[in-house]
């Protein structure tokens, strides 16, 4: 009697607990980075007013940890109800069954540029809103190109001019014609892969891995060729600090976002941004696309909205005022006229765009820290010379088989 009347009174005092709780509903949210962009405060209390009884709550979490942390809280059985990760992980999470798939309709897919909606796809299901985008471009220091007797207003189409580049300015100006990162850091393998996406390469098709291709070949042997004419000790610098050897007038060629443009605006070099250069089985313009997404975890109780303000923070309002601030180095996400009327004031962003047609997304494998290590360690063997490319690339190959 006195266990049923217990079990009565918890009934009643969750019952009516429950008018409180749904008002007080949260949608947590890891959020990487220093500080909240003001464009998504915006946005957010805007949300919060077309919905009441939920409230979104982001926690800043700086980019070194924000990842692990989402991925902690998860495992633990305690997961936030989205996070801001790179859609590089999102097989891993769901495999794992850590999220819940975030499915697009046909127009929502359409709204995207081409092969951007792959980043987030794997199963025929989407698993992720993307939310950041990043693509590639070739800059060139105009007075180098000069000094080594080349036309400064022309950069390099193909590898093998860019090649025949980098060696002519090292060897007429003494400065290093090329920036090669490889250090043990991820956009080593970033920077590789925009190589591999300029040759119409791929890693894994599926679950099969086919890097060991005459297309990734001739990336891996393209690399060794400019390795003597790049940046010396390679495997000392990851993208940011080339950029800033780039940004002090030390180096003639590297592959940057736009955010790089922002920068060099503030400088006194005269510089230049094209297309990257071609591989000789190139389809057309291409780079890596890397996209980062908002993942919603399983177990929050609020996954549904979770989704819905999503998809309504990355949606072509919201989404255009947040990337198209200049400096962040991000590439829009859809074209609009908002995007046209940019690239018409701003000429520079126009390689950025044009290399989305051909270019391929971060490939999705289940360990992907795993699959990271191994294309670094490609790198780093090939511009040491430590192998030989065509060595370096079958001991990837069979590296890889293990985190598929």
């Amino acid at each position: 009697m006195t266990l049923s009347l217990l079990a009565g009174t918890l009934a009643l005092l969750a019952s009516s607990a429950l008018p409180t709780l749904a008002a007080d509903q949260e949608i947590s949210w890891i959020y990487c980075g220093d500080k909240i962009d003001p464009i998504h405060e915006k946005y957010i209390k805007e949300w919060e007013g077309k919905n009441a009884g939920f409230k979104v709550v982001p926690e800043v979490v700086g980019w070194a940890q924000c990842q692990d942390k989402a991925t902690t809280l998860a495992a633990a059985g305690t997961p936030v109800a989205m996070a801001y990760v790179g859609s590089r992980t999102l097989k891993e999470f769901a495999q794992n069954d850590m999220i819940v798939p975030v499915p697009m309709t046909d127009e929502e897919k359409a709204s995207y540029y081409p092969n951007i909606v792959d980043t987030v796809t794997f199963d025929d299901n989407q698993w992720g809103v993307p939310v950041a985008f990043s693509t590639k471009a070739l800059y060139w220091n105009k007075d180098l190109f000069k000094a080594a007797g080349l036309d400064p207003e022309t950069a390099p189409k193909t590898w093998a001019e860019e090649v025949a580049f980098a060696k002519q300015i090292k060897e007429k100006t003494g400065t290093a014609g090329y920036g090669l990162p490889a250090k043990t850091f991820d956009n080593t393998m970033h920077q590789f892969m925009h190589w591999v996406y300029t040759n119409n390469g791929k890693v894994i098709d599926g679950d099969k891995i086919v890097i060991d291709s005459p297309e990734v070949l001739a990336a891996l042997q393209a690399y060794k060729d400019i390795t003597p004419y790049s940046v010396e000790g390679a495997t000392a610098y990851e993208q940011n600090e080339i950029r800033a050897i780039f940004l002090d007038g030390k180096v003639a060629m590297i592959q940057a976002g736009s955010g790089a443009a922002a920068r060099l605006k503030e400088t006194k070099i005269n510089w230049g941004v094209a297309p990257l250069p071609l591989g000789p089985a190139a389809k057309g313009e291409g780079t890596l696309l890397i996209t980062d997404s908002l993942a919603v975890f399983k177990g929050s109780g609020v996954e549904e909205k979770a989704i819905e303000f999503a998809k309504f923070i990355t949606s072509p309002g919201p989404q255009g005022e947040y990337e198209l601030q200049g400096g962040a180095g991000l590439t829009p996400l859809r074209p609009s006229a908002k995007v046209d009327e940019f690239v018409k004031a701003d000429p520079s962003w126009k390689p950025f765009i044009d290399g989305i047609a051909f270019g391929g997304p971060e490939p999705l494998f289940t360990d992907y820290k795993g699959f990271q290590n191994v294309m670094i360690e490609l790198v780093q063997a090939v511009v040491t010379g430590k192998a030989e490319p065509a060595d370096a690339l079958k001991k990837a190959a069979a590296d890889l088989e293990q985190y598929k």
